[in-house]
């Protein structure tokens, strides 16, 4: 894998890019919007959560994007009893009397933590070190994750009893706060013809491991003019209700605002949206797009707010 030079190198993702869209559309179908993030969230690598009702693909979607960038695919189902141990890996006494270090399934390149706000703080802490340092400590030796590493976890909104709700410091570790809503008529239609036959759809592998580290590094040197970098910094500040740039809504019904990860979130994923959309440099319109989804788990609203329904949705828009 070679190009001449980055511009040409930035349009071989964008054509890459598509193809690997109309690969994943061939078996998730109504969710494109969640698809270019989840793409985005890839090659800025960072992490995204997926909140959704059940029955909404969660869990295809990740194997099926997993399997178009012919990446290694680990699905772990969070429980109340899941321990550190039973995703990190363990030491095991040997036949030679001497402890050997057993892989958990967090060595995987794309790992879906399926309901993780089911299992107690000790094991989501646990994955918090591997989305952080990409590495786990066990027995007082750090284990380096094999790379690409993404965690793309799920959670069911409606379903809150026997839950453990995320710290906002593991909340901040992602990305993306991604929500999947019901197909409308016509996509659930298309779902139901195609899912209740004999003709599985099939999908190619459109991306290698090396190709994404590739595109990951091309991503950090896309160039950003000064008047997105003050927006996006203008932006996470306004979320804080102590700042000078809040408004009146933000002050009145927000507790605490975003930290400095949005602000780079946003820089580095308006950069790959620019690329995907085949612009070689970001522009305000970029950071815009990707805003709702990166601002939305870190905008923590005060009692007033929960009590008058002012929802987070309401004070990003005002934000924007």
């Amino acid at each position: 894998m070679s190009y001449a030079n980055d511009r040409e190198a930035a349009i071989a993702l964008n054509q890459k890019s598509e193809a690997l869209q109309n690969e994943i559309k061939k078996v998730i179908i109504g969710q494109d919007e969640i698809i270019n993030k989840l793409l985005i969230s890839i090659f800025s690598n960072g992490h995204s959560l997926l909140i959704g009702l059940p029955g909404l693909a969660k869990t295809l979607l990740v194997k099926t994007i997993a399997e178009v960038l012919d990446l290694n695919f680990s699905r772990i189902q969070f429980t109340p009893d899941l321990m550190p141990g039973d995703i990190t890996g363990a030491e095991i006494l040997g036949e030679n009397r001497s402890f050997k270090f057993i892989r958990g399934p967090l060595f995987a390149n794309i790992v879906l933590a399926d309901e993780i706000n089911r299992t107690p703080p000790k094991t989501q802490a646990a994955l918090l070190e591997a989305m952080q340092e990409k590495a786990v400590t066990v027995g007082g030796v750090a284990h380096q994750l094999d790379k690409p590493f993404f965690v793309l976890a799920t959670q069911n909104p409606i379903e809150q009893e026997g839950t453990y709700p995320l710290p906002e410091a593991q909340l901040d570790r992602f990305m993306f706060n991604l929500n999947l809503s019901y197909p409308n008529y016509t996509d659930e239609l298309t779902i139901i013809k195609n899912t209740t036959g004999n003709n599985a759809a099939s999908v190619n592998k459109i991306m290698s491991a090396t190709e994404i580290l590739f595109f990951q590094e091309l991503v950090r040197r896309v160039p950003v003019p000064d008047n997105v970098y003050e927006y996006a910094v203008k932006l996470v500040a306004k979320t804080r209700p102590q700042s000078e740039f809040a408004d009146n809504l933000v002050k009145e019904y927000v507790s605490y605002g975003a930290g400095p990860r949005a602000g780079q979130f946003l820089i580095i994923g308006a950069k790959c949206s620019a690329l995907l959309k085949g612009k070689f440099s970001p522009d305000i319109e970029d950071v815009k797009a990707i805003a709702e989804a990166i601002l939305q788990h870190r905008i923590i609203r005060n009692f007033k707010a929960e009590a008058e329904g002012i929802s987070v949705e309401k004070i990003i828009e005002s934000i924007l």
